[in-house]
């Protein structure tokens, strides 16, 4: 059988590129990248959390004797997704819904990119060329063409595993930046829920104070009435208006308060704050559960610890591509096209042309630059390994704050509820003695104050119930975990 020139050629020029590619992927087949495989700095999880207690918390069953449970995933028994919506408040659920698409910091980190480009070059062309006619050694022609169409291609084998070693590093990388945005996330979600209990909270005590300034200005109206009716004195009424006074300064106190809390939940939902309002309302919430779920989670599904360990994983490729600067940089060049002087006769066998090549260089003498590099490596390895156990620790002492701070307030409740029982019957005997006329406005005065003062407190404490709930859950990493990462 026989083939063109041009199909000899085409074969020869293939046959070429395969063996050569046959022989580098040979090559690459029995190096292993230089440098020290990835291993996750080791930390030793508690088995238990300390603090629990709290009847909001849920905490998984004991593991029975000889260990039979299997290993938990990161959302087993935990939160997930949309972890806000357990309040059952669709006013927040609404407020919150707004992150994803307004919010300007989120946004921004969103934003952060790794990108790999790849450069490939081609050439097409054609000339018309004059060549002087006094030149050396010249001919009898002195105008050509030169019409070319070809490509070219650079490719630096990885024998040594730093271009391995340097993808691992990017992508690790972008994982951190992955984790990073999702931690961002994840604290704006949760101040969003603290600043709107809180302000919930105030609206709370607005109601209490409205409904006391009403009680107070019946009081003073009837102290007014028994003075005119030579019962009371001066110094009753004096003092049934100094109380009502008070009351009213402090409930405009908590209007101020409430306005810059209604400020900061706007600035975070970016809503325009010269129209935002969130209308009143108080905070009639039942506490809800949150699964704590098993310590060893935790290192899961803290977007942080995330963060803080894929930056340390790209540390260690670091090292890598730092002692690969040892070994010579062995790169192989390719080209291939067709050149003709005749447009009739450039794209045929004849008219190809190819070429195969490469080249190897190697630092002969650097000042021992680059055993600096690899050592400054090593340490920042050690540094970032370092800053991950330390992230880690302060993530186990976070949560564990939270669960104090719930069983705390949990029994501080309940003593507070009993204060408030107590302080509303010593109100009533008094009030009662002095409708009688047995006691002066004094006594009172003194057992309304302590009322106001404990039920401002049992309303402060269940606010502060709500935020350390919502601290509980940011501590445990919301509903993240690191399946969620960019593979």
């Amino acid at each position: 059988m026989r083939v063109s020139a041009r199909q000899f050629a085409l074969r020869t020029n293939s046959r070429a590129v395969a063996f050569a590619s046959l022989m580098v992927s040979f090559c690459l087949a029995g190096c292993k990248p230089v440098g020290p495989d990835y291993n996750r700095p080791g930390y030793q999880a508690p088995s238990i959390y300390k603090e629990t207690g709290a009847s909001s918390v849920v905490v998984p069953p004991p593991n029975p004797a000889g260990g039979g449970w299997s290993p938990a995933n990161p959302s087993d028994g935990m939160l997930r997704g949309k972890w806000w919506e357990i309040y059952n408040d669709p006013q927040l659920n609404q407020l919150e819904e707004r992150i994803a698409t307004k919010n300007q910091s989120l946004l921004q980190s969103l934003e952060i990119y790794q990108a790999a480009r790849d450069q490939v070059t081609a050439n097409l062309g054609a000339s018309r060329d004059r060549v002087s006619a006094h030149r050396p050694l010249a001919g009898t022609t002195t105008d050509y063409n030169d019409l070319v169409i070809g490509g070219q291609a650079s490719w630096e084998p990885d024998f040594w595993g730093r271009i391995r070693r340097s993808v691992e590093a990017a992508r690790a990388t972008a994982q951190a930046d992955a984790a990073d945005t999702a931690n961002i996330d994840l604290s704006l979600h949760a101040e969003m829920a603290s600043d709107y209990f809180q302000l919930r909270g105030l609206d709370s005590q607005t109601k209490l104070l409205t409904s006391t300034v009403s009680d107070l200005q019946n009081q003073f109206d009837l102290t007014s009435r028994r003075l005119a009716g030579g019962v009371a004195t001066g110094a009753d009424v004096a003092q049934a208006q100094t109380q009502l006074e008070t009351v009213r300064a402090e409930l405009v106190d908590v209007g101020v308060a409430r306005a810059q809390l209604e400020h900061a939940i706007g600035t975070i939902a970016a809503a325009d704050l010269s129209t935002f309002t969130i209308p009143p309302s108080p905070l009639d919430l039942t506490l809800p559960n949150v699964p704590v779920g098993v310590p060893s989670q935790l290192l899961q599904r803290r977007p942080d610890i995330a963060a803080a360990e894929r930056q340390t994983a790209a540390a260690n490729e670091q090292i890598g591509i730092a002692i690969a600067a040892f070994y010579p940089n062995i790169t192989l060049t390719g080209n291939g096209g067709f050149e003709s002087t005749n447009p009739g006769t450039w794209i045929q066998g004849p008219s190809s042309l190819w070429s195969l090549g490469g080249q190897a260089a190697q630092f002969l003498f650097d000042a021992g630059q680059r055993h600096a590099l690899t050592d400054q490596a090593r340490h920042n390895y050690e540094a970032q390994a370092a800053g991950y156990r330390n992230t880690v620790f302060k993530a186990f002492n976070d949560v564990e704050d939270q669960l104090s701070g719930l069983k705390i307030l949990e029994q501080e409740t309940t003593v507070e509820q009993r204060a408030v029982a107590s302080a509303q019957q010593s109100y009533d005997l008094s009030n009662k003695r002095y409708k009688g006329g047995v006691t002066s406005y004094l006594e009172v005065l003194t057992a309304e104050t302590t009322l106001i003062s404990n039920q401002r407190t049992a309303i402060d404490i269940q606010t502060r119930q709500f935020v350390s709930s919502v601290g509980l859950v940011r501590s445990l990493g919301g509903g993240w975990d690191v399946t969620q990462l960019p593979k």
